[in-house]
């Protein structure tokens, strides 16, 4: 019966059944370096709320179940999911043994990018495994833990309430601090309406502002020898009114609470580090993030994604902290950083004390400091991205949105009755214009960014039995010698985890013969070893360097051909049989 009064509906309204088919493969010519026919088609051109995103990764993981596996890793504050996609190629290895590389984006709210290059990270790597070599290699090696945003109510308060380009600026995890079941509602308010908080002005004969005769968006200030005889203005600041009144505009801001200042490394106070909570991982998306990486000793390398400025950042966050970054880890940040900056053109490579200034209790801190994980963060979008010749400035975003977004991205001015001020006029940039990332750009954006983690995980520790060689000392022994080889950048463990001990030694074990003595060979040339009397067999090691080789021999008794195995929780588990 719904099917016949379905059918009659078509009929009366004159509507088609054709049903919409999907682009045929015969229909499209493949560009380089994307893929070209996508099981899930996602158009990298606009921003999706938190739930945009969770429908999003949904349908990768669904698309992809021999590559893709879903969890939600713990709630946010307002109780929404934080969904991680672990991407490898299930069908090789044991995926919780592989290097691990994290990335995740959106800490602070308006700081949205790294929810779209993360999405596209999850999305480029599971739609090119089957055409691109390097992905295909790089999932049977690895795997990447990807969580688009971490902060999902900030993200859906920042871009459903009005705000500016940089409110809240914080990130305002959703605390309601007066518990009146409301937050930001005493900071600036969006008088028409329209999603952002824009300007005020006022006509005043007094005002040391006019419109800039040249581009009437623009406001100038009058110079003390100027002689005017347009129109004065006052600049009245954001969109607000007095909210509580005590006869101030915009001065009762939200609560402050910055979640890159909560993680336990060089935690301090809010009296110290302005924008700290109550203790370090005292928001649950912090102590959910961390909670999930505690689990995870096979993560060697991590990004996290913020905005602006075209910035690689690495630590340390604060001078206090700067020798614990040595120079041996420094040299391998600066071979990464140094290439990302050639990836990503405007960007710069940059340590966040010397070229920004202090952070304490940051992320990328927490994970090098506490986990001995190489990480970076990228501040995404920078100026140079408009014209490529040069990095940006305010009368470049004029000309750029006049330019190139053809006046999409700015308010004109237009009267308003404000209750205190009387007639006024808003107008302005629009929130969408200065920190993120416009929707014709975002796509490279993204994959600049992808590639440059893509490098870095390259980077993690590649470990093989390079040979297993024998030598018959007499006596029915036998002398059995490995060579163990990184063919990657990264060493097994970091300098900071090797000071603190945070993880355990790798371990080469042998098998398939008993064995009476185990060594590391310090020096083949002149026979300098380091023998190992108990538990002779699972040799232990502290380090496999970067780039490099560990050379161990057992005394074995018996057996035939024996096998090596490396068990290392960065390194991964890979075994060897001797041919």
């Amino acid at each position: 019966m719904k099917s016949y009064i379905y059918f009659i509906a078509l009929l009366v309204f004159g509507l088609s059944t054709t049903t919409i088919e999907a682009q045929s493969a015969n229909d499209i010519f493949r560009a380089a370096g994307s893929p070209h026919n996508p099981k899930v088609s996602v158009a990298f051109n606009k921003y999706y709320t938190a739930e945009g995103l969770a429908t999003i990764s949904k349908k990768i993981a669904d698309a992809y179940p021999e590559l893709v596996k879903r969890k939600s890793i713990g709630k946010s504050t307002q109780g929404r999911d934080i969904w991680m996609l672990a991407i490898t190629d299930y069908s090789v290895g044991d995926a919780d043994r592989k290097p691990a590389f994290y990335v995740d984006g959106n800490i602070h709210s308006n700081e949205i990018q790294g929810g779209e290059i993360c999405t596209y990270t999850a999305w480029y790597l599971t739609e090119s495994f089957k055409d691109v070599d390097y992905v295909k290699q790089m999932l049977k090696d690895r795997i990447f833990y990807i969580v688009p945003t971490i902060n999902p109510d900030a993200r859906n308060n920042y871009m459903k309430e009005g705000n500016t380009a940089h409110s809240p600026r914080a990130g305002l995890i959703a605390l309601d601090d007066d518990s009146d079941g409301l937050f930001d509602e005493d900071g600036y308010d969006d008088l028409d309406n329209d999603g952002s908080i824009t300007r005020m002005r006022r006509k005043n004969p007094n005002g040391n502002m006019i419109v800039d005769p040249l581009d009437p968006r623009k406001m100038i200030q009058i110079g003390p020898d100027d002689v005017v005889t347009a129109q004065r203005y006052e600049n009245l600041g954001g969109e607000g009114i007095d909210n509580d009144g005590d006869g101030s505009i915009n001065e009762d801001v939200p609560g402050y609470y910055d979640p890159n200042r909560d993680w336990g490394w060089k935690w301090q106070p809010d009296y110290i580090q302005r924008g700290a909570y109550k203790y370090p991982f005292s928001a649950p998306e912090n102590r959910a993030v961390a909670d999930f990486v505690l689990t995870r000793p096979n993560i060697a390398g991590a990004q996290s994604f913020h905005n602006s400025g075209g910035m690689i950042l690495r630590g340390p966050g604060a001078e206090e902290d700067k020798e614990t970054y040595n120079r041996v880890d420094a040299r391998i940040y600066d071979a990464i950083g140094n290439k990302g900056a050639e990836l990503l053109p405007g960007y710069r490579y940059m340590v966040v004390y010397k070229d920004l200034y202090s952070v304490f209790g940051g992320e990328l801190d927490w994970f090098y400091g506490s986990r001995g994980v190489y990480t970076f963060t990228n501040e995404i979008f920078t100026g140079f991205a408009y014209y490529k010749n040069k990095n940006g400035d305010r009368d470049q975003a004029y000309k750029a949105e006049k330019d190139l977004l053809l006046g999409d991205g700015f308010t004109n001015w237009k009267p308003y009755n404000h209750p205190t001020y009387g007639e006024i006029e808003i107008g302005g940039f629009r929130k969408n214009v200065g920190r993120a990332t416009p929707g014709f750009l975002l796509e490279e954006e993204a994959h600049r960014n992808m590639v440059f983690t893509f490098y870095h995980a390259h980077h993690m520790p590649l470990l093989s039995v390079d040979n297993i060689t024998e030598k018959s000392i007499g006596n029915g022994l036998k002398e059995i010698t490995a060579i163990i080889k990184n063919d990657r950048l990264m060493p097994t463990h970091a300098s900071q985890d090797l000071k603190y001990k945070i993880e355990r030694p790798d371990y080469i074990f042998l098998s398939g013969a008993t064995v009476l003595a185990g060594m590391i060979v310090d020096n083949d040339d002149f026979n300098i070893t380091t023998e190992q009397k108990n538990n002779p067999s699972k040799i232990k090691v502290d380090n496999i360097p970067g780039n490099s080789i560990i050379k161990v021999r057992w005394i074995v008794k018996g057996g035939g051909k024996v096998t090596v195995t490396v068990d290392s929780a960065k390194g991964g588990l890979i075994s060897k049989k001797q041919s």
